[in-house]
């Protein structure tokens, strides 16, 4: 996994290796940065530096959504608990989590809430469609 500015600086010698390849992106850094070549990679890690930072969930959503991505989006940083079931449903399939935190907490997390008012990347039908049937 490299930062953005050595993937652009090096960008033909890194995929020239033909060996999995990951960027990192700072909550400043736009994927579209990466342009087509986002498709030849196999894990994009979006930073959180402080919890109130929320533009990861957009970079991981437009990923997903608008650049087609089907790699691993991790997500690393500071965030909270309680964002991880957003974070998954923006398009975040990988967590870099702190020491201690256990695969009974992520799982409780992604559980808490069983319906969500905003359309997202996972298709989950929001109380609004669901009010509708």
């Amino acid at each position: 996994i490299v930062s953005l500015t050595r993937f652009q600086n090096e960008r033909d010698a890194l995929l020239a290796r033909n060996a999995p390849l990951g960027v990192r992106l700072k909550s400043s850094e736009s994927p579209q940065a990466l342009g087509e070549h986002v498709q030849r990679l196999s894990v994009v890690v979006l930073e959180f530096p402080v919890f109130r930072d929320g533009r990861a969930f957009s970079w991981a959503r437009m990923l997903r959504q608008r650049m087609k991505f089907t790699g691993e989006v991790r997500g690393t940083g500071h965030f909270l608990y309680d964002q991880i079931a957003y974070m998954h449903r923006v398009g975040f399939d990988a967590f870099e989590v702190p020491e201690g935190f256990t695969p009974e907490q992520y799982n409780r997390a992604l559980s808490e809430m069983t319906n969500v008012y905003q359309p997202s990347a996972d298709g989950k039908d929001t109380i609004r469609e669901l009010r509708r049937t």
